[in-house]
Formats: structure tokens, C-alpha cells, sequence
């Protein structure tokens, strides 16, 4: 139990459901949606729409999809991958033509074809209960009439204001006075509200065909993209595969590469095999985890792309032998120096959502637009803004995450589903976009080898290794060990923003309560009835 002399929240406990956002306005049109019958795949996308409004910095219907599913507690997990593809006419010859040497995450090259509307019409179709026009409702009338900037939401917007200066119909809506509203201020959206509209009625084709696609494709050929309306009706998601490892006595369960939860699993089984102390913020657990996370996210950079057109060892990465050879690398007393340098940009906005109903159907549900307001290109008529993930590519000949006609790039967003003895236990997830891998790691390690609550372990402080830069912490992380970590080589910093966010919902088969967290870093909150 938490000290309740300290400031802090407790974990959320409810009988029936429990949704879990980063927003209360996505979590309060979820739980609307379970107490009016609707399952946790049908709360889950009503949720993920309304931030798509009220979050627009973070996620959008311009962005990507990734989605885990269990049905009525038991531990057959469902994968979907909803991530764009690059255009049909994005060559690395093509782009080089035009005088591209690298993937500019504010031009038009950077965008993807949105996977995230595919992906919902056809999640609501096979999992939901619910017509995908109902589910957007609550959406649309927040677009329509307004919403409030919450306090992270005004924060986030403030911090963009140079991309969203990127295009004019980007400013105009979201710094209608020259700069962006303070928190409080009340923001409307109606030209997505009519596009919400348009999904509602039509389904997918309201996006991906029509007005809505001859905007987006305009928009972005005019800022010389390579976009044609045939790679937008050709849009869709796909069922994948799950992978899993055994971290403790859950089995831990993510989407598949393009996805960076190969990652996340790899780093699972590397401190599986580390003795890391007693105390969760001692320097040596920071340090060891440090170094396993640089070691990781090495093997990511160096073999995660698209496995429909690169190859992926994934079962090397997940083998014993390569952990334990990772693990054999890392020095107790010293920061390992000889690390190649990253090859892929940052990245970092998402939205995560966490969602368990009556029948404990189980939802991991993660949308993002990349970095914040992604590309900062808002198409015109339609109200759209558009991510950025294909700056996740490379324009390096022979690497395997290099640019290609109908290639999805390397993805950072992962959804997480944990299963025990037969059932599903606990849908998770944590945002910060290439923090996510790490973030997976730290908090289940926090919730299984600490014995924090649900809600302490997303709350604990957090940091994170730049491949080739510093080591950002968190004001929470102790001063002398932050001094220790200096010692051993690490170059930490104070971080610009918290590092992410998460969500998490257990499911207590003995009890039958649900008990949820959400991550105080966001304006969000887990809600059960």
C-alpha cells in the first residue's frame, strides 16, 4: 500500500469494467460505452476517437494503430497491425531525384498512409458490438462544440509551436491568436467534426476514398509528396501473429515487427538474467538496466523494418542464447563506450488506452500521430493532421528499414497483454513513443520484482538512454543516483518532459476485481463502475 501521507493517487478497484486513458474525457466516453453494454473493443475505440479531438497533439485519424485482444478472459490473444505504408512511388532512387537525403519528419515524405481509420472499422466489425458511427458520436460532438485544454494537452501544444507554424492551416487552428491557447481555453475542431461525420456514415471509404482523400492527397503533393489516391483506397491493417516471452510468472505478449515489442520482450529476458537489488531506484538496478536497454534498442535499430519485405530475426532476438550473451556484455562497474550510434530518429507522442468489461474481454489499445502534431501538416478542407512515421525510415541503401514502395516503417507504438495460467491478466501499455520498449520492461519489472502496486509502478520514476547522446532522468530519480550514474560514465540530464505515460488494468481472478493506474505524467485517469 502507498504511503497516503505523500501526494499520489491509489489504484482504481471495480467489480464490472474499467478503462483506463490518458484523458478523462476518452476514459468517461468509454465508460459510457460499457454501462450502456458495449464491450471493451467497442470502449476502446470510442476512447481512441475522443482523443483523437481532445488530444490531437498526440494521436489522430492521421495516424497509425496497433491493437491487442483477448476475448472473455482467456489468453488467445489477438494482434493487429494497423501502420501505414509508404506511397507506391516512394523509391529511394524517386526521393533522391528531388534532392531528399534524409526523411525531413516535417515534410510530406514523412507521411505514411493512416492505418488508424482502417484499423478501427475493422476491429469494431470483428471484435465490437457497436456500429463504428455510434462509437464515434462522442467525438464528433466534442469536435463540434468544444473541449477544454487540460494541463498536459496546453503544455504539449506550447512546446510545438514551431511545427505547427510548419503549414498555415496547422497555425490557424491551433494558434488562432499567434500562439496556442493556455490551458483552460475551449478549442473546437468542426472541419474534423464533418469528417468524423462522413466516417460515421460511410465507414472506411469516408477516408480513404472521396473528398476526404482528394484533400489529404493534395495537401500533400502540393508539398511535393509522392502520395496518389490509389495508395489510399488500397489502405488497410492487417491480424499478425503475437509474440511472447516469459518474464516471472506472466507470459508477456506483443505485436509483431514492424512494431517495436520484439524489443521490449528482448529486454525482458536480459534483466531476467541480472541480479538488480533490492531498492528500485538504486544506482546499480538504474545502471544494469541502463546498459540492457542500450544493448537492446542496438539490436533495434540494426534489424527492425517491415517483414513482409526485410527479414526480422525474431527468434534469434528472443533466443536464451542471445540474452545471455547480451546480458554477459554489461559491466557492474563502468557504462559500456563501444555502442554504435543510432541510426533512427527520436520519437515520441501517443496515446494508450486499457480497457477490461463484465466479461473481461480485454482491450490494449495504442494510436499516434509520431512526434507531436506529427508532420504539422493539417489538410485543408477535411481537418486532418497528418503523422509523420514514415521519418521511421532510412534512405541508407541495404539497410532493412530503408524506404520502399508499399513498406510500413519501423514503429514504436506497442501495445501490451500480459496472460496467466490459461487467462488473460492485465492489458498495459506505456506512451513516450522509442521510449516504449524500455518503458514496457521498467514497469513490469517495478510491478513483479518490486512488489509496487499497479499504480506505483507506472508512477515511479523514470529514465532513459540516448544511444548516442545522454542519459535523460526524471526529477524523481535521487540526486545520488543520478551522482553514481555520472561515476560510471553515464552523461545523465534532467529530462525536458516526463518520460511518457501508461495505462494498466489487472484483472484479480481470485477477487473478482479489476484494479487500474494511470500514469499522473498525463491528464488521464483509470475509472471503473
Amino acid at each position: 500500500m502507498r504511503n497516503l501521507d505523500l501526494p499520489g493517487r491509489s489504484p482504481v478497484r471495480s467489480a464490472h469494467g474499467m478503462v483506463a486513458t490518458s484523458h478523462p474525457l476518452s476514459t468517461l466516453a468509454a465508460l459510457d460505452v460499457l454501462r450502456a453494454g458495449g464491450n471493451a473493443m467497442d470502449a476502446a475505440i470510442a476512447a481512441c476517437a475522443v482523443q483523437c479531438v481532445v488530444e490531437p497533439q498526440s494521436t489522430g485519424i492521421g495516424g497509425d494503430c496497433f491493437a491487442l485482444y483477448c476475448k472473455g478472459g482467456t489468453d488467445g490473444v489477438v494482434a493487429f497491425n494497423g501502420s501505414g505504408r509508404a506511397p507506391q512511388g516512394a523509391t529511394v532512387d524517386a526521393l533522391e531525384k528531388a534532392g531528399v537525403e534524409s526523411i525531413d519528419p516535417l515534410s510530406a515524405h514523412a507521411v505514411t498512409i493512416p492505418g488508424a481509420v482502417a484499423a478501427w472499422s475493422r476491429l469494431a466489425a470483428d471484435h465490437g458490438t457497436r456500429e463504428l458511427g455510434e462509437l464515434l458520436r462522442p467525438a464528433i460532438r466534442l469536435a463540434r462544440e468544444g473541449y477544454a485544454l487540460s494541463s498536459r494537452v496546453a503544455f504539449d501544444w506550447k512546446a510545438a509551436e514551431g511545427t505547427l507554424r510548419n503549414d498555415p492551416g496547422s497555425a490557424a487552428l491551433f494558434m488562432p491568436d499567434g500562439k496556442t491557447p493556455p490551458e483552460g481555453a475551449v478549442h473546437r475542431q468542426p472541419l474534423l467534426a464533418e469528417t468524423l461525420e462522413l466516417i460515421a456514415r460511410q465507414g472506411p471509404d469516408g477516408f480513404y476514398k472521396g473528398a476526404v482523400a482528394e484533400d489529404i492527397v493534395k495537401h500533400l503533393n502540393g508539398r511535393g509528396g509522392l502520395h496518389t489516391l490509389d495508395d489510399f483506397a488500397a489502405a488497410r491493417g492487417e491480424y499478425v501473429q503475437p509474440i511472447k516471452t516469459r518474464f516471472r510468472d506472466l507470459d508477456i505478449h506483443e505485436c509483431p515487427p514492424n512494431g517495436q515489442g520484439v524489443i521490449a520482450l528482448l529486454l525482458l529476458n536480459v534483466i531476467a538474467g541480472l541480479e538488480m537489488g533490492k531498492d528500485p531506484l538504486a544506482p546499480e538496478r538504474l545502471h544494469l538496466f541502463v546498459e540492457a536497454t542500450r544493448l537492446a534498442y542496438r539490436d533495434r535499430n540494426a534489424y527492425l523494418a517491415d517483414p513482409a519485405q526485410a527479414e526480422v530475426p525474431v527468434a534469434a532476438l528472443l533466443s536464451g542464447a542471445h540474452a545471455r550473451a547480451l546480458g554477459a556484455q554489461i559491466r557492474k562497474d563502468r557504462r559500456i563506450e563501444t555502442l554504435p550510434p543510432a541510426r533512427l530518429p527520436r520519437h515520441e507522442d501517443t496515446v494508450y488506452i486499457a480497457v477490461v468489461d463484465k466479461d473481461r474481454n480485454a482491450a490494449s489499445f495504442i494510436n499516434s500521430l509520431f512526434k507531436s502534431f506529427g508532420a504539422g501538416l493539417l489538410a485543408p478542407r477535411s481537418g486532418v493532421m497528418l503523422h509523420n512515421r514514415g521519418s521511421g525510415f532510412t534512405m541508407e541503401r541495404g539497410h532493412p528499414n530503408r524506404i520502399a514502395p508499399g513498406k510500413r516503417p519501423l514503429h514504436t507504438i506497442i501495445p501490451g497483454m500480459a496472460t496467466q495460467n490459461g487467462r488473460c491478466v492485465m492489458p498495459f501499455g506505456v506512451m513516450g513513443g522509442q521510449y516504449q520498449a524500455m518503458g514496457h520492461a521498467w514497469f513490469l519489472s517495478n510491478l513483479l520484482d518490486y512488489g509496487l502496486d499497479i499504480q506505483e509502478a507506472i508512477d515511479l520514476p523514470r529514465l532513459f538512454p540516448m544511444l548516442s547522446g545522454p542519459l535523460e532522468v526524471e526529477s524523481g530519480i535521487p540526486a545520488a543516483a543520478v551522482e553514481a550514474l555520472r561515476r560510471l560514465g553515464h552523461a545523465p540530464v534532467r529530462a525536458e518532459k516526463p518520460i511518457g505515460g501508461g495505462q494498466a488494468i489487472w484483472i484479480d481472478w481470485k477477487t473478482g476485481m479489476l484494479v487500474g493506474g494511470s500514469d499522473p505524467r498525463k491528464d488521464g485517469c483509470a475509472i471503473g463502475y
